[in-house]
């Protein structure tokens, strides 16, 4: 491999804002790029790697590198590129070439001072493998990964520089860990510009299991750079969708792996705008990318399978990685089996995410002590959803036997924090120190975790294999310690946790039903862990198991197990930890929740939105929660056993209640059913509890000990708690219903096992005393032991029994004497043994059957003769046992046979019924039967059949069971023969209910083990038995419940004397031979297997004294929604099950929705539970949707459960409402619904003594009708469809509508053509139906469209079920008017002449007006911005009233008033299957719907129907023009990096497209288009006009901004005149001339006649109209003379005005949503347009209207500036005098670029100055906005310019000029061009008052303005002006001349800025100024001296003060010597002396 470390780079000079490189680098054409790094000094420290496979490194290899700023707009901005040259890694490769700021060079290759610094390696797999020092940090593991990406590809071929195709596949798994909550997450996948997406799913770990293709023809290196990006995002309806998390790659990325993909890769989602986040949640997918010739990778995985050992996580290297370490502290394990008599070595294995850690091996041990720490490095959140643990029996090579798993969901003991909507962080993984359930075996056969699919490695088995202690804590800091560690010092503190205190499990079996056909003899077992496990004999014998019992058939198609009065009971004790200050809280929510849903579960029944028991409901659920909500958590801060885990979960679920209870408190009556469900996901995220120690109860149904099906009771619903009832779990002590299954991979598909009632307790043993699980019923206890005997020599006796032992069990397996039973402690023998009979036990299972079939084999051996003789046993059952002769089989009592016994010839038998065979020994029947008769064949049988019939007046089957079992049953005495075996009668009785009989009585049952016994002995029997009980009764109180002290063994015998005897008698039976059916009776015994048996327990049964007898009603309406894939529902019938009763249904003839409207009545129901208990929890009653097929089979469509309401008082009595429920398939999803309700009604003695005791339910035709109290009101309709056609169904050849509504059935004839004509040959269907009025009980109508294909074959392409149909009624005698089609010209029609055409065009679209005319005044956009108001924006027009348009702000479709334009016709979705939330829609129907009253009579007037018949469709489809009109889009979504998108329109129609990518609109997100797109087409073959936007991207491909979709065809046939939006005034001519084919006058004519009305009589003489019965004149609408020009006719005016009364569609702009498939139902953007059709046939339409653009006008200002006058003076010259310098400066508003600047009038003393200076100023001005417009590029690298707008104003400043200071500013004058004041003609006349816009007295009139654009040239004195002191004020005059020019006037009068040549129109000269040329010299030295007066005055005082100051102190020095000489030496004096 080559691997480089990009270090680093330096980028000189500095770039500001700080640039964001990347560098790519190139290396056999294979391109691999740095994350992005900001700066100028970016630090990378990223490692690459490219994989060198079987191709070495050249010497002439080298490495290219670019880097590039990808910060810049639009594209990447080039930096500096480099080569590296490999030649050094070849000739020395173990050493790494350092490569120091390699110098970049730019486009011209010379050097920049741009620097990188990186290192290089070359390693082969060599170096790898032997562990050499990786510098570059690139380990073995790198290799190992890449490797495992798939097989070892061959050398990548070059690829050439021509377009290639490729082919890119995208496989969405699963996703994981996804952060939110109550999520809906959809993967978007963007493959290059195209998105695909998947369907919405739910929750945090997601199965999705799409896949995804997309096509390529693209330069190989082009390709390479496209992207793959992969967005999750939560699915939020109509708001915005939330992204949770993307990833991103490069389609070369995955086409240079291995095999060219990416297989089962973890993606780590990253939100792009947060990388510190970390990581979102996880992806699972399978990426590849394959080109010509490659191969694409087989999968053949289960798409769910989860494969941990491969868990490579691809993610982005910019995301922040969240570690951590998890600490497993493993102590110990116990009651680890694996198998019988056999001890294991356990070694734990703990695995997360494909890693796994082992636990040291300890031999030969159950109980194991570990005392390790195992430690995982993480990243959070994990990526695994579970953490796995195994216990592995070491005993054998190679740890191969798995002891037991269990699994730990992170979900469970950790939070992210997402399920409060609060400032909530969550809590990091963390557990116990708790025990944790070990499982093996078989695995159920589904598991769901919080709605969520879990996989198979998930799942552990169902049987218990011991639990483990341990601790899981979770550090987020470095850990340095070796990931195994020793904790033997550190275990004291947790043993407080393993203190074990007595459980006992009693379990009451009430009822088993709807159980399959069993033939051996079944019975129940109930564990909880190893205690109660029979096959475990390790621990103390519990009773644990019910008895066996055979299942009877329940007379329909189930079966059941007849326990009747004597309800079998068992009781386990155990072991366990005190765990209920968990369970308390766990219960607590679990409490709040049953309440939650049941309210819910009512909510979503109440299928009527006007329900007044709606909000009564909802108010009812919103009490309850908040009242659960408000019941404070157990707190458990205070307990000692509670776990860190314990404590953040009970935080987590008390914040969690709160958020709940302040939302149920604030919620509004809106989306009930969607808030609850809210509430209820919320909830059911924090129920589960991971630190359950106690192990799951599990009841396994066992039959021929088999363990068949099974349930899983959780221990904590069933748990008694001391706290109170609220604490104590949902089902204890409570009957519940548990719905067996099957192991995984057995049993048949979607039907459950068994219906098991129970009633459960679970608690310490210390709080049960005084249990009294049901109120009435006493436990019975006894002990069992069978006599037997056998019939030896004709004698009865012991002698012949050989390995059945005296004494046994009822399977005599075991041996159980008498003498050796021991009654257990606590417990004390209640009386002798005596015989009781179980007549259960012999109970014929097909008692309850109408119809029997007898059989009887016929068997015959061959003689030496080769004749045919009678067998030794000549009539045997079908196993070979022998039976009676068919001569001698009596029919029983209470049946009779219609047909004697006759041969069966309808099997592979000869013409005489006999088969034959070759008879095997031992029993000496054939293995192989065959038809044709053969010389070596020995055997041979016939079979004899009869049926038999029970008879109408003889009991019925329920009665003969009970008179079997010597119950009571209803009408019947005690006692009573076998059933249907004859023989006589007995008075045995019941243990519960008689005594039993003594020693030597008799009690016998014959038969042989085997086959079924009898009460009464048979020719065949040899073998008899009968059972012995014997009571037990309890001491004296002993603090617990008895039945808890029933522990260990009844029987002391042992095992080792057994067996001996057994050996003994076997050889005594091979000593005296037995007959060949005896041994085969014996090979029973030879089956058993060796070994210990279990032993003897007693039985417990829940004995009722009576039973309570009760009335069922079922009442069965309707089932709906059902999404079959046939045609029809196929003869559907209701079977409902209660208990072991069961009744159907009338089979119905097909249908989509099947009405029964049936009442199943259930007389005396017997239920021996007291009435409280019954009501309080009712048995469940089963409603079962078959269907019957044309060849009779009957199939399970699906099930629904009712709990009935029970009435145990029947003048309280109220009928029960009928509501939907779902029907489910299997465990599965729902398949419908169906509408019913049940009752249970006790009969007491006030019933009973009515006549007749039946409550009273309407009867016909032989089956019971709803009661009227809930009978929906039926009444007879009539169904009118208007069959218009099929639209948008592709792959179909002749498809045909079917519609059902109800049983009634209706086809259209095929299609013959669909390419062609889609429409149907006729147009309407009309059937009757009994429908009820009722809205909740409503039929749907079901509409399936069928394709016809060859060979008569259908198929369903689509189906559609409209549930609500209360729209579509109308009354037929309300004058309704149908709606009929347009008026549309059959094809065929002659088109106008040429001539007619010219002429038309010529005389009556004339123009008046050329088109200049009207550029300044009025255009279309000023009547669209009339409508919205924006005055600003059009010229003010007294005229335009007559001329307006409306602006819906929504879709014409949309608006109220037109009916969605489906008036004449509504679109029908179509569906695949049953619509979910994102359905794919296959195709459309075209129809319309009416439904009303229909006279049963049918002498009675009927009503009119209510849609036409068109049976001239000569003109369908029409050929159209279509003009689409596209104004401007509003509020688009930015497409580009700097906000914004250039956007440009496509339109599409069938197959044509229009649109420019060219005419792009840039840099703006409300673009304007004005674009007009004409099109032809055929309507309906192309009616789906698609407008589509695009933004346009120089190199990349365009993203699509959005879409919306437009139905022509409702348009076109809309009555509301759709296709042409009328106008609001009629004219012939100007720019708003009318643009339909026809005159206002001729359309009322049409819609007169749509609507069934007489056409409108016009007279021209007082302009009036007679319509509708009524006159309209036009003066009553135009009161005045019109003022508008151009209008038409008087009476097409007329006629417009009443056509605008009609409701029709005006002239309009509809404004229409964006939508896009990325984000469907998110709002992208709105777009404003329209559309015309004009059906060709009627001509030629107006001409188009001319939306285009506004386009600004060229103009040139010239400014001529004369002179100003009193500007104020700012400088002071030497004289005093003020004078200034002045010169005048003149810009455009927007144009300060332009500013243009006169001479210098200088030193002007009196504010005048003369300039004579031209101005000249170039604008572009839009004349109807009075804008200007200018264009410009924002940056020197724009592409395109930006356009502004601003205001057509003129600034003129006039400023003293000055030479070291800043220019004084003197005034400043603006003018609005467009409106300006005028200017005054005498500078003493203008003021500021020119200027004022609201003028103060006494000038009230304001000053008159003008447009310059009009007026071209003005000329005079304005004001100018200065603010002074907040205030305005004149501060000069200026006189100038404004003159405007266009562009062509310009041009031919050209003139020169300034006084610049030309100067001309006119010529300007030099201003005559004052001569100041004297001043020209000193000018300059005053004016330093000025400034430097003006600035250093002080200081030059100073200096002159401090300068004379200096030369008077000089003075003073200097001449002070001279005088004091003078002062000493007194000259005066002397010259005086002198003198």
């Amino acid at each position: 491999m080559l691997r480089l470390l990009m270090e680093s780079a330096w980028i000189y000079p500095p770039l500001s804002p700080p640039p964001s490189p990347s560098v790519t680098f190139y290396f056999r054409d294979i391109k691999k790029r740095t994350r992005v790094v900001e700066g100028n000094n970016p630090v990378w420290n990223e490692t690459l790697i490219w994989y060198l496979w079987t191709r070495p490194l050249e010497e002439d290899a080298f490495l290219q590198l670019i880097l590039r700023d990808v910060s810049a707009k639009k594209s990447e901005r080039f930096m500096g590129l480099a080569t590296v040259l490999l030649k050094p890694l070849v000739e020395q490769p173990g050493e790494v070439l350092h490569v120091k700021e390699l110098t970049l060079l730019n486009h011209a290759m010379k050097p920049t001072d741009c620097t990188v610094t990186l290192q290089l390696a070359h390693t082969t797999d060599q170096e790898i493998k032997a562990g050499y020092d990786d510098v570059l940090g690139a380990a073995a593991r790198e290799l190992a990964r890449q490797r495992l990406l798939g097989t070892r590809a061959a050398p990548h071929s070059p690829l050439s520089s021509k377009p290639q195709d490729f082919q890119v596949r995208v496989r969405v798994l699963e996703g994981r860990q996804l952060m939110g909550n109550n999520l809906k997450p959809v993967v978007r996948v963007y493959i290059g510009r195209h998105e695909h997406h998947t369907r919405i799913k739910t929750g945090n770990s997601p199965f999705f299991n799409e896949t995804f293709f997309q096509n390529f023809r693209e330069v190989p290196a082009k390709f390479f750079d496209e992207t793959i990006l992969i967005q999750v995002v939560n699915y939020l309806g109509i708001r915005p969708s939330k992204e949770i998390g993307r990833f991103q790659t490069d389609i070369g990325f995955v086409y240079h792996s291995p095999g060219h993909v990416l297989q089962r890769r973890w993606l780590g989602l990253c939100q792009p705008d947060n990388p510190s986040g970390g990581i979102r949640g996880y992806l699972k997918v399978t990426l590849c990318a394959l080109g010509v010739g490659d191969q694409a990778p087989v999968d053949q995985k289960l798409p769910y399978g989860a494969d941990e050992a491969d868990t490579q996580l691809f993610k982005s290297a910019a995301v922040a990685v969240n570690t951590g370490h998890l600490q497993f502290f493993i102590y110990c394990a116990e009651d680890l089996h694996l198998k019988k008599d056999h001890l294991v070595s356990p070694v734990l294995e703990v695995e997360l995410i494909g890693e796994k850690l082992h636990t040291f091996m300890l031999t030969q041990t159950e109980n194991p002590i570990w005392n390790q720490i195992l430690t995982f490095p993480i990243q959070l959140p994990c990526l695994s959803s579970y953490v796995k643990f195994r216990v592995l029996d070491c005993s054998r090579r190679g740890c191969r036997d798995e002891i037991g798993t269990a699994s730990l969901y992170l979900s469970q003991i950790s939070s992210t924090g997402a399920e409060l909507e609060g400032a909530y962080s969550g809590f990091l993984p963390c557990f116990g120190p708790s025990f944790l359930t070990l499982r093996g075996g078989k695995k159920a056969p589904f598991m769901e975790e919080e709605g969520a699919y879990i996989p198979d490695s998930a799942k552990d088995g169902l049987a218990y294999r011991g639990r483990i202690f341990l601790e899981l804590i979770t550090q987020r800091t470095s850990y340095q310690g070796s990931r195994m560690k020793d904790l033997s010092q550190d275990v004291t503190r947790i043993e407080k946790h393993q203190n074990r205190q007595k459980y006992g499990l009693c379990v009451v079996f009430l009822s088993c039903c709807m159980l399959p056909a069993f033939k051996d003899l079944v019975q129940f077992e109930v564990s909880i862990g190893h205690y109660g496990n029979k096959m475990d004999l390790k621990y103390k014998p519990l009773v644990s198991t019910t008895q066996l019992s055979p299942v009877i058939h329940d007379g329909n198609i189930y079966h059941y197990v007849p326990w009747y009065s004597t309800k079998p009971v068992v009781a386990v004790t155990s072991y366990w930890e005190d765990v209920t200050f968990r369970t308390n809280c766990l219960n607590l929510l679990q409490l709040a929740r049953d309440r939650l849903k049941a309210n819910l579960d009512t909510l979503r029944s109440m299928r009527n939105p006007n329900d007044p028991a709606l909000l009564p409901q909802w108010k009812k659920l919103r009490a309850e929660l908040l009242e659960d909500c408000k019941r404070p958590l157990p707190c458990l801060t205070d307990q000692p056993k509670a776990t860190e885990l314990d404590k953040q979960r009970w935080q987590l679920r008390s914040r969690l209640l709160q958020e709940l209870a302040a939302q149920a408190a604030a919620a509004e009556a809106r989306d009930v059913v969607a808030t609850a469900e809210g509430w209820l996901h919320r909830l059911t995220t924090v129920l589960p509890e991971p630190q359950v120690s106690l192990p799951d109860v599990m009841i396994w149904l066992v039959a021929g000990e088999q363990r068949v099906a099974f349930v899983r009771v959780p221990a904590p619903s069933v748990l008694f708690s001391r706290a109170g009832p609220l604490y104590c779990g949902r089902f204890c002590g409570k009957t519940q219903t548990l719905l067996l299954q099957y192991p995984e991979g057995e049993g048949p598909k979607d039907m459950l096992p068994a219906h098991l009632r129970v009633c459960m307790w679970l608690g310490n043993v210390a709080d049960s005393r005084g249990l009294q699980l049901l109120r009435h019923g006493s436990l019975v206890v006894y002990s069992e032991t069978y006599e037997n005997q056998a019939k030896y020599r004709g004698q009865w006796g012991l002698q012949g029994l050989y390995r059945c032992p005296p004494f046994s069990d009822v399977m005599g397996r075991t041996s159980l004497p008498k003498q050796d039973f021991r009654v257990p402690r606590g417990w004390h023998w209640l009386g002798d043994w005596i015989v009781e009979p179980q007549r259960r036990l012999l109970l014929d299972v097909d008692i309850n059957r109408s119809q029997v079939l007898e059989e009887v084999y016929e068997n015959q051996r061959r003689g030496p003769a080769g004749a045919w003789s009678a067998a030794p046993i000549p009539n045997t059952d079908v196993s070979g046992r022998p039976v009676e002769a068919r001569e001698n089989v009596q029919c029983p009592e209470g049946w009779h046979v219609k047909k004697n016994w006759v041969v069966e010839l309808n099997h592979a038998v000869d013409n005489e019924g006999w088969e034959y065979g070759v008879g095997v020994p031992p029993s000496g029947q054939p293995q192989v039967w065959n038809a044709v008769d053969k010389t070596y064949y020995s055997c041979r049988r016939r079979r004899w059949v009869r049926l038999r019939y029970r008879s109408p007046q003889g009991p019925s089957g329920e009665q003969e069971t009970l008179s079997f079992l010597q119950l009571v049953g209803p009408g019947r005495p005690r006692g009573g023969r076998h059933p249907g075996r004859g023989g006589r009668r007995t008075r045995l009785s019941c243990p519960q209910h008689r005594p039993g009989l003594p020693d030597d009585a008799e009690g016998w049952e014959y038969g042989s083990f085997g086959s079924k016994f009898h009460l009464d002995p048979r020719p065949e029997s040899w073998f008899r038995r009968r059972c012995w009980h014997r009571r037990m009764a309890p001491n004296k109180d002993r603090g617990v419940a008895p039945i808890f002290l029933l522990e260990g063994s009844l029987d002391l015998q042992q095992r080792l004397e057994t067996r001996r005897k057994e050996q003994a008698e076997q050889e005594e039976e091979e000593a005296l031979g037995i007959v060949s059916w005896q041994r085969l009776g014996l090979s029973f015994w030879k089956r058993v297997a060796e070994g210990v048996r279990p032993p003897s327990m007693p039985f417990i049964y829940c004995a009722f004294n009576r039973p309570h007898h009760y009335q069922l009603f079922c009442y069965i309406y309707q089932a709906r929604n059902l999404s079959s894939q046939n045609q029809t529902f196929q003869g559907p019938f209701v079977r409902a099950h209660f208990l072991h009763h069961s009744q159907r249904t009338q089979a119905l003839r097909g249908s989509a929705a099947p009405t029964w409207a049936q009442t199943l009545v259930f007389q005396h129901l017997l239920l021996y539970e007291d009435p409280a208990d019954t009501q309080e929890s009712p048995p469940a009653v089963v409603l079962e949707l078959w269907q019957r097929e044309a060849q009779g089979k009957e199939s399970l469509w699906g099930r629904g459960t009712w709990s009935p309401v029970v009435w145990l008082e029947v003048q309280n009595r109220t009928l029960p409402p009928l509501r939907w429920r779902p029907l489910v398939r299997g465990l599965g999803e729902e398949e419908g619904e169906i509408l019913a309700s049940c009752e249970l009604i006790l009969e007491t003695q006030s019933l009973r003594e009515k006549t007749p005791p039946l409550l009273s339910v309407p009867w016909k035709d032989g089956v019971h009708l709803l009661p009227r109290g809930i009978q929906p009101t039926l009444r007879k309709m009539a169904i009118e469809i208007l069959v218009w056609g099929l639209r948008n169904l592709q792959k179909v050849r002749s498809p045909q509508l079917l519609v059902e509504c109800g049983e009634e059935a209706l086809r259209t004839e095929p299609v013959a053509d669909f390419r062609s004509n889609p429409g149907f040959p006729q147009s309407t269907l009309f059937f009757t139906v009994f429908m009820p009025m009722e809205e909740a009980y409503a039929l749907p109508l079901v509409i399936k469209v069928l394709d016809n294909r060859d060979f008569g074959q259908q198929s369903t392409v689509g189906q559609a079920t409209i549930s609500s149909l209360q729209p579509y009624f109308c009354d037929p005698w309300a004058g309704y008017t149908p709606p009929k089609p347009p008026e549309l010209p059959a094809k065929t029609a002659k088109q106008q002449p040429e001539l007619l055409e010219y002429l038309h065009e010529k005389f009556w679209f004339k123009s008046s007006k050329a088109e200049d005319e009207y550029e300044h005044d009025v255009d279309w956009w000023s009547k669209l911005f009339w409508a919205t108001d924006d005055t600003h924006l059009s010229p003010k027009f007294k005229d335009k009233d007559y001329h307006t348009l409306k602006v819906y702000d929504c879709e014409l479709e949309a608006v109220p008033g037109f009916q969605g334009l489906q008036d004449f016709c509504q679109t029908v979705r179509l569906y695949q299957e049953r619509p979910v939330l994102d359905s794919p829609v296959v195709g459309e129907f075209k129809g319309l719907f009416r439904i009303y009253p229909f006279p049963e009579d049918p002498k009675a007037l009927k009503p009119p129907c209510q849609l036409v018949v068109w049976s001239n469709r000569e003109g369908w489809p029409q050929e159209c023009l279509v003009r689409v009109y596209v104004v401007r889009a509003l509020n688009l979504q930015p497409q580009d990096y700097n906000g914004l998108c250039d956007p440009y329109v496509i339109v599409k129609l069938g197959d044509k497209t229009l649109g420019n990518r060219d005419k792009y609109q840039p840099n703006t997100l409300d673009p304007i288009f004005g674009t007009m797109f004409e099109l032809s087409c055929s309507i309906p073959l192309e009616k789906d006009l698609e407008i589509q936007l695009y933004d346009f991207d120089l190199l990349s491909p365009d993203d699509k901004i959005g879409t919306t979709v437009i139905d022509l065809e409702n348009r076109l046939l809309s009555g509301f005149g759709a296709r042409c939006g009328l106008s609001k005034s009629y004219c012939q001519s100007g720019p708003f001339r009318w643009r339909d084919q026809m005159h206002p006058s001729t359309l009322l004519e049409r819609y007169a006649k749509r609507k069934g009305l007489p056409p409108p009589l016009f007279n021209s003489k007082d302009d009036s109209v007679v319509y509708n019965g009524q006159l309209f004149r036009l003066q009553s609408f135009e009161p005045e003379p019109p003022t508008a020009q151009h209008l038409g006719s008087r009476k097409e005016r007329l006629a417009l005005y009443l056509l605008h009364t009609q409701g029709l569609v005006p002239e309009h702009v509809e404004t229409r949503t964006l939508y896009s498939d990325s984000q469907p139902g998110i709002d992208q953007g709105k777009v404003q347009m329209w559309v015309d059709i004009f059906p060709k046939a009627l001509g030629r339409p107006g001409p188009p209207v001319n939306i285009s653009p506004r386009t600004p006008k060229r103009y040139e200002l010239r400014c001529i500036i004369w002179k100003t006058e009193d500007m104020d003076l700012q400088d002071i010259n030497l004289s005093g005098a003020k004078s200034s310098d002045i010169y005048v400066k003149g810009w455009l508003f927007g144009l300060e670029k332009d500013a243009q600047v006169t001479d210098i009038h200088y030193h002007s003393l009196t504010g005048e100055g003369s300039f004579n200076w031209r101005f000249i100023f170039t604008m572009d001005y839009l004349a109807a906005e009075h804008v200007c417009v200018h264009s410009e590029k924002a940056y020197i690298w724009s592409l395109d310019p930006s356009t502004t707008k601003f205001p057509a104003r003129l600034i003129i400043q006039v400023w003293d000029n000055d030479i070291f200071s800043p220019d004084d500013f003197l005034g400043v004058l603006e003018l609005d061009l467009s409106d300006m004041p005028l200017p005054a003609r005498h500078a003493k006349t203008c003021s500021i008052r020119t200027v004022d816009p609201s003028p103060r007295w006494p000038y009230l009139q304001p000053p008159k303005h003008v447009n310059l654009f009009k007026m071209k040239t003005v000329t005079g004195w304005w004001p100018c002006q200065v603010l002074d002191g907040g205030k305005w004020r004149l501060s000069g005059k200026v006189k100038m001349t404004l003159e405007m020019l266009t562009h062509k006037d310009a041009e031919v009068k050209p003139a020169g800025r300034g006084r610049t040549e030309p100067n001309q129109y006119p010529k300007l000269h030099p201003p005559l100024r004052a001569d100041h040329s004297w001043m020209r010299l000193h000018s300059p030295l005053r004016g330093v001296c000025h400034v430097l007066w003006k600035r250093y005055r002080l200081r030059i005082l100073s200096c002159f003060l401090a300068l004379f100051l200096v030369i008077m102190l000089f003075q003073f020095i200097y001449a002070t010597p001279n005088y004091m000489a003078l002062s000493w030496v007194k000259p005066h004096l002397r010259m005086s002396i002198i003198h």
